[in-house]
């Protein structure tokens, strides 16, 4: 057989490979309760955003004191903030794949948030998941204020506030996109068409989502400090505990919110054709 011919044929046979979507997660499921495999999971979420916070703030305190002129920093020193980006983006790439495969590695309310709405946790898992990921990024930051005080109180303990000069609406738009091209991503990055029908090209799942959240980070740190992550902005309020802190928590929870929902719907319905299959089905079978 001629190269081009056996070419043809193994690219015929990647685009019949066949897949199979998960069954969508039950809307409660009390036997999880029961389930090792699910304290595991919170556990997992737990850990991983307590090092995610750690070790973000700790970078976003260290860059503000390198480069505090009246400290005796240097303007230019630090990290800047494409390091702050990369920290970001690093470690989520790090502690997705590390926990991909023990509770699906969100580490966001608002990933979960989007999964729960496109049928892929059920509503307890969601709740336990958040409350895990907040518990987690409260600790975080703990321990950063915990190991540096005097710079944590000095440089803002890595809160979420919207910067001077931005309006709400354009701070609220800004959450609401980021966290829209993040959950994206990983919907995306973990669709089982995509990698059925690119089962010949590797797609390492962590890191699209690293990418987009280093590439987020990038766009909107001058504008909100970047949230796209409410326990992240909820970890730092708590611990930083100061009027403007919480004043704009809002924003960093409707925003994200908001966005994952957007996604989650363009994925499922538009990409997915989801409710295309839907009214098709109902059409087949009316009595369904």
């Amino acid at each position: 057989m001629a190269k081009h011919d056996v070419e043809t044929a193994e690219r015929g046979s990647y685009s019949a490979k066949d897949y199979h979507d998960p069954p969508p997660a039950p809307l409660i499921d009390a036997e999880e309760l029961t389930q090792w495999s699910f304290y595991r999971a919170l556990i997992a979420e737990f850990i991983a955003t307590l090092l995610f916070l750690y070790i973000t703030v700790l970078t976003v305190i260290g860059y503000k004191s390198q480069s505090d002129v009246k400290a005796g920093g240097d303007v230019c020193g630090g990290v800047g903030i494409l390091g702050i980006a990369w920290a970001f983006g690093g470690m989520i790439f790090i502690l997705v794949y590390c926990t991909a495969g023990i509770s699906g590695g969100h580490i966001n309310p608002a990933v979960t948030f989007g999964l729960f709405l496109a049928r892929k946790v059920s509503l307890i898992r969601a709740i336990m998941y958040m409350v895990a990921q907040c518990l987690g990024a409260i600790c975080g930051v703990g321990l950063v204020k915990a190991f540096q005080k005097a710079y944590y109180n000095r440089y803002g303990g890595g809160a979420n506030e919207l910067s001077d000069g931005y309006s709400t609406g354009v701070g609220l738009g800004a959450e609401i996109i980021g966290t829209f091209v993040l959950v994206y991503t990983v919907f995306s990055a973990t669709d089982p068409k995509r990698n059925a029908r690119d089962s010949h090209v590797p797609v390492l799942a962590p890191l699209p989502i690293g990418f987009a959240v280093f590439m987020v980070h990038l766009a909107t740190i001058p504008v909100t400090g970047t949230g796209i992550n409410p326990a992240r902005s909820l970890g730092a309020a708590v611990i930083y505990n100061q009027d403007k802190a919480w004043d704009d928590q809002w924003i960093f929870w409707v925003g994200p919110f908001v966005g994952a929902a957007i996604a989650a719907f363009y994925h499922q319905f538009i990409l997915r054709a989801g409710a295309a299959k839907a009214l098709g089905s109902f059409r087949s079978n009316p009595t369904v």
